[in-house]
């Protein structure tokens, strides 16, 4: 019955050894797991694998997207869908995907173990490039399910090796075709819930295993292409000098003042130089700055200020500077109801009801139209995308438990 805790960990346990080892370094413990390489390939496998072994019936379109459908006979029409995605930042923590899909296969050995039948078609999720760290588009795979991102737009994108996007997907043995994947996710289902390791401290401050999101901020990563003058490093003066190192430089400090001003998020993470060599001012840099906000003005306003003074510095460094977006998502809010109803369902009063900074598939599919809901599960550390990114064994399965209950209403009998 809904609200019984699960005691038993011995298949959550299981399925998360399986998962350690899987692309994760020898050297830092972080993950590489790359969407469309050996690693990738190999969770999407696992994936498969544990689905069938439950008889659940499995669906893989043509980038990778998997759903496993547990729909008893007779059962039709819209379904409920949990998940969330197997992929990981470069050099990421362990839990930050695999466990919403983790616990999504645990939810569906409790509410067996329950004795619970679903009413309604219920799917267990895995997209594909949710964190877009290879081919720099977040929630790659849900935008793609959902119809936010037009397959002929997706095709034409490079990772940073150039690879092309159909040719990755042919190296993993996937083919979406010319029209590519399916676009009609949300019209199939009838909600969504994502749990997720929580990325940040909130509930930690809180003391509370579990907490309920109520919204996402907007979001975007935008590429400052700076250009100078390649030069000798030591016989060119520094009166001389057009180096765009430096404009980048002053941008990335300017950043941080900004952000810290108005209270947002602003990084830059990652960076490449030309001709990249230690006795040569650089012809020219390329940053990607992430931008993360409380509101799609305070975005806007934010990028705004943080480019129009890497202008003025590049004037003064005689380099230019040119910027673009690569890609944005605006404020998203959950379900509020759907949030109320998770939040107050359980023993010793109500879960939190928190705001996010990261991106997730449940934002993407909120924005579809999709009445949606994400859990998050208590993070000790309060890192995520590095390799200290934890959560304790008895919050996961408090986890477990929440998502069943949650499953339970929603794919159960009106």
């Amino acid at each position: 019955m809904a609200g019984d805790r699960w005691t038993d960990p011995v298949g959550f346990e299981r399925m998360w050894g399986e998962l350690a080892q899987v692309g994760r370094s020898a050297r830092t413990g972080g993950y590489f797991r790359q969407p469309w390489t050996s690693a990738d390939n190999e969770l999407r496998a696992w994936f498969v694998g544990e689905a069938e072994r439950r008889g659940l019936d499995v669906e893989i379109d043509g980038v990778g997207n998997v759903i496993a459908w547990w729909a008893p006979d007779g059962v039709t029409g819209p379904g409920v869908l949990t998940g969330s995605h197997l992929d990981s930042v470069r050099d990421g923590g362990a839990y930050d995907g695999p466990l919403g899909v983790v616990s999504a296969l645990a939810a569906v050995d409790l509410l067996r173990e329950r004795g619970f039948v679903p009413a309604r078609p219920l799917g267990l999720s895995v997209f594909a490039e949710e964190e877009g760290s290879r081919f720099g588009r977040a929630c790659l795979g849900s935008r793609l399910a959902v119809g936010a991102l037009d397959w002929a737009a997706a095709r034409e994108l490079r990772d940073r090796q150039g690879v092309a996007l159909p040719d990755a997907l042919a190296g993993a043995g996937l083919d979406p075709g010319d029209i590519g994947p399916r676009a009609d996710l949300a019209e199939r289902i009838a909600c969504f819930v994502e749990l997720h390791v929580e990325q940040g401290r909130d509930l930690v401050d809180r003391g509370e295993p579990i907490g309920v999101a109520s919204e996402i901020w907007p979001h975007g990563r935008y590429r400052f292409e700076f250009k100078g003058e390649a030069n000798h490093a030591g016989t060119t003066r520094m009166e001389d000098r057009h180096d765009p190192m430096l404009t980048y430089a002053m941008t990335a400090l300017a950043a941080n003042k900004q952000a810290r001003l108005a209270g947002q998020r602003a990084t830059f993470g990652r960076v490449e130089a030309e001709p990249n060599g230690t006795n040569a001012v650089p012809s020219r840099v390329t940053a990607w700055l992430d931008a993360r906000c409380d509101s799609d003005a305070a975005l806007s306003d934010l990028v705004e200020v943080i480019s129009r003074q890497a202008g003025e510095r590049a004037e003064r460094d005689g380099t230019a500077v040119e910027v673009s977006e690569e890609s944005v998502t605006s404020a998203v809010s959950f379900d509020a109801d759907l949030a109320a109803r998770i939040a107050g369902d359980h023993e010793g009063g109500d879960w939190p009801v928190i705001p996010t900074q990261a991106g997730h598939d449940a934002g993407i599919i909120a924005a579809a139209g999709v009445p949606t809901a994400m859990l998050f599960v208590r993070n000790p550390t309060g890192v995520s995308h590095a390799p200290s990114e934890h959560a304790e064994m008895p919050d996961c399965l408090v986890g477990v438990s929440a998502l069943a209950d949650t499953l339970e209403r929603l794919a159960g009998p009106s």
